[in-house]
């Protein structure tokens, strides 16, 4: 499922090739079930070019400052492939931004879990959705009242979006797994150096699979993300891959150097 980084490397492609291009109008895929802006919606878009992007958590935007924006959330397989006319378009295209010229940016969906809307205010979005702070933007004191105040698991904690923006399950385990906690320590009893090496580490491990465009392949071999199976050695440590349920979620882990202790 696409995560952080997956969003922020989407939001780059559009920075990087779609910026102060004029919109000349959307072509539209299979539409069934999937959310889409209406034709009055899109119509507003047509004639103006995006300026900027935006990402908070795993959602990207892009629009200009006095909007309106385009909202892209790419749900479970979701992503934006960029492409000029005359090469192949991507297949289960739901949604195709057309610029004048060449170039094509274009919402590919194969499961139908993402959606495209139009949004007013990225702010007033935002705090609509009760979305926290930014994963990546969030300093140590709000962090730690954020999430290290928690009386619950701390993988619960990472979890939660209006805590934490952008965290996901995956990410989640390998900051735990990286920083020795297990999943399941209550986040309120780890001490305040502990809580503190969990943003940093969040925010390095993000960072660095964002800076490798979300290619998995291009990670660290002792990261968990190449391990991630039950049974697995644990190439920190030589102990033994696990997962247990936390919050209805499962959590890899290596129990022999992850603890609950603060």
């Amino acid at each position: 499922m696409p995560e952080l980084p997956e969003a922020d490397a989407a939001r780059q492609r559009i920075a990087d090739n779609c910026l102060h291009r004029t919109i000349q109008g959307f072509a539209l895929g299979e539409v069934k079930h999937v959310d889409l802006p209406s034709e009055a919606e899109r119509n507003r878009f047509v004639g103006t070019q995006f300026s900027q992007t935006r990402r908070h958590g795993k959602y990207i935007f892009a629009g200009s400052k006095d909007g309106p924006w385009l909202h892209i959330h790419l749900g479970m397989s979701g992503s934006l492939r960029v492409y000029d006319d005359g090469d192949t378009p991507p297949d289960y295209a739901r949604l195709t931004v057309v610029f004048e010229g060449e170039r094509r940016l274009a919402f590919r969906d194969p499961r139908k879990f993402g959606h495209v809307k139009l949004v007013e205010d990225v702010d007033e979005f935002i705090a609509a959705k009760g979305l926290g702070p930014d994963a990546m933007e969030i300093g140590d004191n709000a962090f730690a009242q954020a999430v290290g105040s928690t009386r619950g698991a701390v993988k619960s904690a990472l979890l939660d979006q209006s805590k934490l923006a952008g965290v996901g399950n995956l990410w989640s385990d390998e900051a735990l797994y990286c920083t020795g906690i297990m999943p399941t320590a209550k986040a309120n009893e780890l001490s305040a150096d502990r809580v503190a090496h969990l943003r940093r580490a969040i925010q390095d491990i993000m960072g660095y699979v964002t800076s490798k465009n979300a290619d998995y392949s291009h990670l660290p071999h002792d990261w968990l993300i190449h391990n991630r199976t039950k049974g697995a050695a644990c190439p920190r440590c030589g102990g033994t891959i696990t997962t247990l349920k936390v919050g209805g979620r499962t959590a890899y882990h290596c129990p022999d150097h992850q603890t609950n202790a603060g």
